[in-house]
């Protein structure tokens, strides 16, 4: 059965337990792995207050890559960017603050993952290419995988340039909360 169809036969009660639970095991497991590869906590949360790194680049490249999404939904069909409606249900409904807490915890908790500890470890190819995999929705939708892709290298690069987790962090946050809440107030499409 696929990630979709799983999808549209829960609650959404239940799909909001799963997102929490999934991203708790990432954070347990991003802390976990930071206690075993780090021998200082400072080494493991390179995080630095540089507002001008945090809100200019990283906010501006947020403002960037959400033009791209939009534009990307202006050139191809529906279809290939169509993740099964997961991210609809994630969003749809919820508040805008509900959706602002939903993406300071995943902001969070893969940013510390993916580029805190694996990046750091193993480097920015198998950290990004892991990111992208564990978007299970997207592996058999070409579009979205290589933007999912794409855009794991750049929040990678962006802690390559800055060494500072928030960059990415600041980042991902904007992206996913300005996207969720344009599906929070976006008009649902009659389907005949």
């Amino acid at each position: 059965m696929k990630q979709a169809d799983l999808i549209k036969n829960m609650t959404d009660k239940e799909i909001l337990v799963n997102l929490y639970i999934t991203q708790f095991i990432m954070l347990g497991v991003a802390i976990g792995l930071g206690w075993f590869f780090f021998d200082d906590w400072k080494d493991f949360l390179q995080i630095k207050w540089e507002p001008f790194e945090i809100f200019i680049i990283g906010g501006g490249s947020a403002l960037v890559i959400i033009l791209f999404e939009l534009l990307l939904e202006k050139v191809f069909p529906k279809k290939m960017l169509d993740d099964g409606g997961i991210n609809e249900r994630v969003f749809q409904k919820r508040s805008v603050f509900h959706i602002f807490i939903l993406v300071i915890i995943i902001s969070l908790t893969e940013e510390l993952l993916f580029r805190g500890v694996l990046q750091t470890q193993f480097g920015i190819i198998p950290a990004s290419l892991l990111f992208a995999i564990i978007h299970v929705r997207y592996l058999r939708k070409i579009v979205l995988f290589m933007i999912t892709v794409s855009l794991s290298f750049y929040l990678g690069w962006l802690y390559l340039i800055t060494e500072n987790l928030l960059v990415p962090i600041f980042t991902h946050f904007t992206i996913d909360f300005v996207l969720g809440c344009i599906l929070r107030f976006r008009k649902k499409e009659i389907r005949v």
